[in-house]
This record gives C-alpha cells, structure tokens and sequence, in this order.
C-alpha cells in the first residue's frame, strides 16, 4: 500500500501520560458549523525554496484550462515570504497556484474562485464556542444519551461541550458551503502561517462542493455522516496523498509547509469518538483509489451519484452497491411517563454503523492498554510490509464480531425530570446478516457490559445492572430474535419495562448470564502495541468533515 501522511492517528498520547479522556466528535448539537474541517498535528516542513521545475510553464491560456487558475501555472514558483505571514496579493498568488494544483491532479476544473482567510486557533475557538451557545436542553440530552450508549461518556458529562472543545483544538481548517469561504487556522498568532497541503483539502472541497453539490446529502447521524464521507473524504485525502507526493517529488521545495505543531500542545480528545469518527479517512482514500483504479476519475465521479449507503461499504468495499443496509425501525413502546427526545425537526435517533460498533467494542483494549480486550488493541491497527504503520490506510475496522452488521438504530428517552437528574434511557436495535452474527455480537456486547461491571440480575431474563456510583451505573435489557437484537437502557430494572413494553421479564437466567464470567483476554503486548501506535502521532494531517 502506499504511503500516505494525510490521515493518521491521533490515537495515543493520551493514555500513556495518563490523561483523562473525554470527548467527541458528530454530527449536530454543537452547532451547524462548517462542512469541512481540517484536523492537523505535528505535520512536517518541506521548505519553500526554488523547485527543479520552476518557470517550466507555458505562458498564460487564451482561455481558462486544467492546471492553471487566475493567472498561475501549476508549476510555477512564487514569490511569496511566507514566514512573516501572506500579504494580500500572496495569499491570492498562493490561492491560484493551490486551484491549478488540485485541478491538474484531480482532472476537474473550479467554477468560482472561494474567498480564503488565514486565521489564528484563538479566533477559531471564539467560532466554536458561539456556535454551541444555542443548543437545546433536548439537543443536549439526545447527545449525552448516545454517547452514553458506547460507553465512552457518562450521563454526568456534557458531550455536547466535549465535542466542542474537540473541535476548538483540532482543526487546521474548514470550507463553509454556506458562504462558499475557506478558513485556515494557525497556532502561529503573531504571523498566522499558511499550510498548503491543508489548504488543498479545503480548496478540494469546495471544488466537491461545486461540482457535486456534496453538501445536499442526508447526512443526519454518525452512521450517514461516515458513509457519505467514504467519498467525501475518501476522494479528499486521496487528492491530498497525491499532492504530498507531488510536494515531496516534482513539486518539491514550492510547497508551502511550515514547520512546528499544527494543533495546541495541550489538545486531548477522546480517543473513542475520534477513531469513530476518523473512520472514512482511513478506509475512504482506499476505496477511492480502487475504484480510481478499475476506471479511472470518470468512475470516482460516478461515485458521487450513489455514494456509500454505510460504512460497511467502505470497511469492504465489495460491499459497495451490492449491500445495502436494512432500514431498522424502532415503534415506541413506553409508558406515559418516558417519551422519545423531542429534537424539535432534528432526527430524534442515532446510527453508528458498522465503524461505530467495531470501535466500541475495541475501546476496552484502548483503556486497559491492551491488557483487557474484546476486539484487540492491535487489531485496530494496518501495517505495512515493512513493519510500519499503513500511513496510507491506518486503522482497521474489520473484525468478526461486527462485520455481519446491517443496519442500526438507536433511541434516546427521557421523563419531564431528565433535563434536572440526568436519568435516561434508550432502546438500541441492530440488524444482523444472520442470526449467528447477532449471537456473536451478543456475547460480545455481554462481555462489554461485565468490562464496565455489570451482573446478571436474579430472576430476569437478559437483564444486567452496573451498580449505582459506578461510571455507566443503569440497568440493561439484551433480547435477541432471529437476525435482530434489542438493548434496552434504563436507570432501573423496573424503569425497563417502563421504556420498553416487555423488557427484563421474569424467569431464570440462562447459565451463560449467570456465571458473571467475561471472555475478554488479558495479554502482556499492550505496551509494545502502544509504544507502535504513539510512533505514529508524529505522522498527522488529519482532514475532517462536519456539518
């Protein structure tokens, strides 16, 4: 596979300082934002100096062509001082020179030239900050719920402000269809510096924007989000790979690349949520590239008129328009006292797909430092024939107890009282292949309830309860029937039923729920595995997209 420094992972500093972890990126809550975000660390100069290739270029076109955009050749040298900042008619020089690029390597030309603005991470805080300010005690409490239900925040914490702070510290820059601007964010707050190679993955995106019109798509939960940004963001960090090839090949010494961290020294997210959420920048650049392969840009193009319905289709790309997920439908079976979050028009449900559930149940193994595991710590993790980290293709979301996934579905409920005791519920159905696949993932999942101290409950049938004062204290309903299974959360066993019509009946539970006994494994590899996932921190240039 082939080298790739665009995305990579943010994935381990912070256990090994012992750091608490808190966070999460998604679609919604914290505020409508701009479409496109670029998440950066700790990216590598390349010098400006004068290139090989400099005024090889023809003079300038009688009319507008591939390569060339206001005035500037691809490969044309500027005249720029980048170090002390871009005046005016740099930024516009460097602008033009970044569109002739992206047009000539990805063979499609801008129609409109979109305003860029280099701006310091205070400004873009401020941003963030005021875009959380009119979310809803309904938004507020659909976020923490869902959240909740990965076991990756608790009730007691605000996710939508995590999720804020996550995004206050990590971008490096985003594309706003709304106003059809680019934003590019520096740590340097005295001469803001300009980052090409972020500045490319924004200018692609307007360009996605322009000529597909990527904003219109359904892209309401994390599960639609990470599938339609198997082409967003796949066709973006591929076009960004091949721009740093460029930069560091035929192009080499032009490119714009300051040196020093692209993100605040002290920025720590939540490790769970991101790897979610990084999912289509490690399998979409891939499957980009094997679709680019088999027919070239005029069949990556194609792809944006039916683009992937799941992340499943990205995960396995032989998946892609052959599987389509199953519609999951969750009829509301409470009493009058829960009720399902009213989000005022905003979807009132969640889907984490395929990633979303590989992810939670690799978590534990990320907490335990590899020490406990449902899905190993490794597993998570590509590497390349020479023993190193996929640079091109990082993570793996591929593992057994989650690949026959087909469709997911889960609803957050509250009382009158929720907004003041933060007690909630929620009822989580899932499609499977087969029956055999939602066993699999049951025992999984039971396994991932005792991880966070659950126990079976005498006299219920698939009932557990995590202990009051513990971090995910509640009650838990498991049912599955045929190629389905239900979770059913609750702040009590007798709230269960009151959730859902039928949960935690009486009788007897099965021996496998009585024995308390849990198949993670314990391993010694989990330093030698985290010591290789902390190598890679040094590699990043994360492009990340939110709406």
């Amino acid at each position: 596979m082939v080298s790739r420094t665009g995305v990579v992972v943010v994935i381990v500093a912070v256990a090994l300082v012992g750091v608490p972890v808190a966070g999460a990126i998604g679609p919604g809550p914290a505020g409508p934002g701009p479409a496109y975000d670029t998440f950066n660390e700790s990216q590598q100069a390349a010098g400006t100096d004068a290139s090989p290739i400099a005024d090889q270029q023809p003079p300038d076109p009688d009319e507008d062509v591939l390569g060339w955009e206001n005035g500037y050749w691809y490969n044309e040298t500027l005249d720029v001082t980048p170090e002390d900042g871009l005046n005016d008619s740099e930024l516009e020089a460097v602008v033009a020179r970044g569109m002739a690029r992206v047009e000539e390597i990805r063979r499609l030309e801008f129609e409109t030239t979109p305003p860029v603005e280099v701006i310091g991470r205070d400004d873009y805080q401020q941003r963030v900050e005021n875009r959380t300010t009119n979310t809803t005690e309904a938004q507020e409490l659909h976020q923490n719920v869902k959240y909740e239900a990965l076991f990756m925040i608790n009730e007691s914490t605000d996710a939508v402000a995590v999720q804020a702070s996550n995004r206050a510290g990590g971008v490096g820059g985003f594309y706003d269809p709304s106003t059809g601007e680019i934003k590019i964010v520096s740590e340097n707050t005295e001469t803001p510096q300009m980052n090409e190679i972020t500045l490319s993955q924004e200018l692609f995106h307007a360009l996605q924007d322009q000529r597909f019109n990527v904003s219109a798509y359904n892209q309401s939960t994390r599960e639609l989000h990470n599938a339609k940004d198997g082409i967003i963001e796949g066709d973006g960090n591929y076009v960004d790979h091949l721009y740093q090839e460029r930069c560091d090949g035929a192009w080499n010494g032009t490119c714009l690349e300051p040196s020093g961290q692209d993100t605040p020294s002290d920025f720590q997210p939540h490790l769970g949520l991101y790897q979610i959420l990084l999912q289509p920048y490690s399998d979409g650049p891939a499957f980009v590239e094997g679709v680019r392969e088999d027919g070239g840009w005029d069949a990556v193009n194609a792809i944006y008129e039916n683009p992937p319905a799941s992340t499943e289709q990205t995960i396995h790309p032989e998946k892609y328009g052959e599987d389509e997920p199953t519609d999951v439908s969750v009829p509301d079976r409470s009493d009058e006292r829960w009720r399902p979050v009213d989000t005022n028009g905003s979807v009132d449900y969640a889907s984490f797909g395929e990633a979303g559930l590989y992810v939670t149940l690799w978590y534990p193994a990320f907490q335990t430092q590899g020490m406990t595991a449902i899905v190993p710590l490794q597993n998570h993790i590509n590497y390349a024939p020479d023993g190193g980290v996929d640079q091109f293709d990082p993570y793996d979301y591929n593992h057994t107890v989650t690949a026959g996934w087909d469709g997911d579905k889960l609803v957050p409920y509250v009382t009158d009282q929720s907004s003041e005791t933060n007690e909630t519920g929620y009822v989580y159905k899932m499609a499977w292949d087969s029956p055999e696949d939602a066993t699999e993932f049951q025992t999984a999942y039971e396994e991932l309830l005792q991880f966070n101290g659950a126990e079976p409950v005498d006299g219920r049938i698939g009932t557990y309860r995590i202990p009051d004062g513990q971090e995910f204290g509640d009650a838990f309903y498991l049912n599955q029937t045929d190629d389905q299974l239900v979770v059913v959360n609750a702040p009590s066993v007798e709230d269960l039923s009151a959730v859902r019509d039928g949960a935690a009946p009486d009788g007897e539970p099965t021996p496998t729920e009585a024995s308390g006994s849990t198949t993670t494994t314990t391993s010694g590899d989990g330093f030698t595995v985290l010591t290789v996932l902390l190598a890679v921190v040094g590699l990043v240039g994360i492009a990340t997209r939110h709406r």
